[in-house]
């Protein structure tokens, strides 16, 4: 395997390269268009006001400024693609290098507070798992890629995840040729909206009144053309009021077809642009050449369908062009343009959804595909047949995904039927919070299909459930440990899926009395392991460690140790057995200046 820093920089150089050479034709080009502008000024004037010259002669320099306009314009696409591949391949290297917070998108609008652990694991928002991952340009990716971050796939739907992000990660030609015509086209598509006009339904007549319009408009021209040539102009009348009643007719149902494709050419074009990119591709799997066979079709590749549906929106957006608004009854433009819109939804629009969402398919799979290229150390989970309600989350050297690697520290975590629950203590900022995110977090990566931050990771499907954050709500009369206990009920509702449950609980019920603290929590543990439930617990409670006594050889200590060392709190952040000893919430009181 490529070292991946060393090709996205070899890369950038060339892209970068290209972005200097377009540069300089950019301005050469800029300045020959100035001369030639001047030539034209110059030969019109000698045409009208000396007539020195021939009018044959100023078309020369009108031609070359024309010629000039048009590489001007190809060099400003290029110049512009190649500075987007650049971003593209500086993002990269931001990831490897764990700069990445704050420079890719957020994935804000999927954030739901009543979700039970996307909050909780930072999976949405700045400097989330979502800003990590996602390649994706077009909303159909993003959507795609946070439905898998926020619900767990089957075993042999990761299975299969793994082995095509495995084929695609090497593909670095067509990561960044996805990168840069999505970016173009990420404001100037709507999927949602184009696939509901392509699904919609027939609202136009049958085709022979498709034929009867394009024969009144024909017919209107040989009248028109008799009046020219006779000067009797009544036919010509004659078919234009039957044009306008047409017209009449139709109007409210070709208006319906029109103004309902909130779309525009230029998007459509690009669209087909990266359609026909992936239709050129050859795969090996199954299913990714699959997707290919789908965008080519039996006929007409989706790519120019697409354009065909491209070139009738122009049409539809030039019927405010003055020409166009003389000739909309003389031969019937609109109605013209709704039929042909008509007969392509009714010929391509059931594939149009298909289309939409291989696409999205792939952006989803093209973002694992970086994160699993730019981090060649992380391995893929492998998933265990345990067979029955058995939950096993086994990782060796786990560590957190959105701390710099330079940062992470590492932990070993077992869980399975004989330890079915870590109850960690510890000092507060030992790295309690931390450790449960670190699980969580992996767990949703591998249950995405997507490497994991550790050594490695032998698991079972798993439901992921937290209560990590909870605070008071003065708007909802809500105290904190209300709050909390109706999160944990909305993780127990998950208890009987199929899937076994992952819960872990942050300080858990820290909101009341550390006697029913004690007894609440050997309750809801005990009906968790009732259930096949694994997961973690942590408390800075340390009566709360006696649980275990309770559960006998199924809840077992653990800790993060602290320590002092030149008036400073320091923490090796390591997980160790056993209940911590000591706390260090004095200490650090009066390390700030506290007299405690």
């Amino acid at each position: 395997m490529l070292d991946p820093h060393a090709e996205y920089s070899k890369r950038l150089d060339a892209r970068l390269q290209m972005i200097a050479e377009k540069e300089g034709i950019h301005i050469r080009l800029g300045n020959s268009k100035l001369v030639a502008a001047v030539a034209v000024i110059a030969f019109v004037w000698l045409f009208l006001g000396k007539h020195f010259v021939p009018l044959r002669w100023v078309v020369v320099p009108v031609t070359i400024y024309a010629a000039l306009a048009i590489l001007h314009e190809i060099t400003v696409r290029s110049r512009t693609r190649a500075k987007t591949a650049a971003w593209f391949y500086h993002r990269g290297i931001a990831r490897i290098e764990d700069r990445w917070a704050g420079s890719g998108e957020t994935g804000e609008r999927f954030r739901d507070p009543k979700h039970i652990y996307a909050d909780d694991l930072d999976l949405f928002g700045r400097g989330s798992l979502f800003e990590l991952l996602s390649t994706a340009r077009l909303p159909m990716g993003e959507n795609r890629l946070a439905a898998w971050l926020c619900s767990p796939a089957s075993a042999a739907q990761i299975v299969e995840r793994q082995k095509l992000i495995v084929e695609l990660r090497e593909k670095l030609d067509l990561r960044e040729d996805m990168a840069v015509i999505g970016q173009e086209l990420r404001v100037r598509l709507d999927p949602e909206s184009l696939t509901s006009w392509a699904e919609g339904k027939r609202v136009l007549p049958s085709p022979a009144f498709r034929a009867a319009a394009v024969f009144l408009a024909i017919l209107f021209a040989a009248c028109f053309y008799y009046f020219i040539r006779s000067g009797f102009i009544a036919p010509a009348l004659a078919v234009l009021a039957i044009e306008g009643l047409f017209h009449l007719w139709l109007k409210k149902r070709t208006t319906s077809v029109v103004n309902t494709l909130h779309s525009n050419a230029e998007g459509l074009l690009l669209f087909s642009k990266l359609l026909a990119r992936l239709e050129s591709e050859e795969f090996t799997s199954p299913r990714l050449a699959g997707f290919v066979q789908q965008l080519k079709g039996a006929n007409h590749p989706a790519s120019h369908s697409i354009r065909r549906l491209a070139q009738i929106v122009a049409w539809i957006d030039a019927r405010q062009g003055l020409i166009m608004h003389l000739i909309e009854i003389p031969f019937l433009y609109t109605v013209q343009v709704a039929f042909t819109a008509e007969a392509w939804r009714r010929r391509c629009g059931g594939r149009m959804r298909t289309w939409i969402d291989i696409v999205a398919e792939m952006e989803a799979l093209l973002s694992l595909a970086a994160y699993s290229y730019e981090r060649p150390r992380d391995p893929f989970p492998e998933f265990a047949e345990t067979g029955g309600d058995k939950a096993l989350f086994d990782g060796e050297d786990l560590g957190h995904p959105l701390i710099a690697a330079s940062q992470c520290v590492r932990n070993s975590v077992r869980l399975d039927r004989s330890t079915s629950v870590l109850l960690v203590s510890g000092s507060n900022m030992s790295g309690k919070s931390t450790l449960l995110r670190t699980v969580g977090i992996n767990a949703v990566l591998a249950m995405a299909g997507a490497p994991i931050r550790g050594n490695s990771l032998r698991m079972t499907p798993l439901q992921v459930g937290t209560r990590i954050r909870s605070t008071d709500s003065l708007q909802e009369a809500r105290s904190s440990f209300y709050t909390e206990i109706l999160r944990i009920r909305d993780v127990f509702s998950v208890v009987d899926a199929q899937t076994p449950l992952l819960f872990l609980f942050d300080e858990l019920l820290e909101g009341t009395n550390s006697k029913d603290r004690r007894i609440g929590a050997e309750g809801l543990l005990r009906a968790l392991l009732d259930h096949g439930a694994i997961g973690l617990v942590s408390t800075h409670d340390l009566a709360l460690t006696a649980i275990t006594m309770a559960l006998a050889n199924r809840v077992f200590n653990v800790h993060f140790q602290d320590y002092v060392e030149d008036g400073k709190m320091r923490f090796d952040y390591k997980l160790r057995d056993g209940v911590v000893e000591k706390s260090n919430a004095l200490e650090l009181m009066r390390l700030i200046g506290l007299k405690v």
